[in-house]
């Protein structure tokens, strides 16, 4: 069972992909944690030690991007799936570059959301 940790300062996007994972749609995760930001995030996360992350980019106290990169380094095994508004290939990349495995833009579909958890966990 994969542990997923969800990273959004929305309350709504954070509760919204925690209903698709637990409805069933994406099989094997389980939602070990949420943060509302990449401070929060980091805290969880040296407790949880989650498999996989979603995470949004602009959040306040600590971005998407600056928590990737020490997610990468204290969580090197951890897969991260970003889920962000931004959808200029710039920042993907960059993204990726710091150690995001994918990447799906908001708003997104239900459908998208599962087949990116899944890829993400293969």
């Amino acid at each position: 069972m994969n542990r997923l940790l969800i990273v959004d300062d929305s309350l709504v996007m954070r509760s919204r992909i925690a209903r698709l994972c637990a409805s069933g749609a994406v099989g094997g995760i389980e939602i070990a944690g949420q943060a509302a930001n990449g401070l929060e995030a980091i805290e969880v996360a040296r407790r949880i030690t989650p498999d996989c992350v979603t995470m949004d980019l602009t959040m306040p106290e600590m971005d998407g991007e600056a928590c990737i990169a020490e997610l990468a380094g204290l969580l090197p095994e951890a897969r991260i799936l970003v889920v962000s508004a931004l959808s200029d290939k710039a920042t993907a990349l960059r993204a990726i570059k710091k150690g995001a495995h994918g990447f799906v833009h908001k708003p997104f579909s239900d459908a998208q959301l599962a087949a990116a958890l899944k890829e993400l966990m293969q």
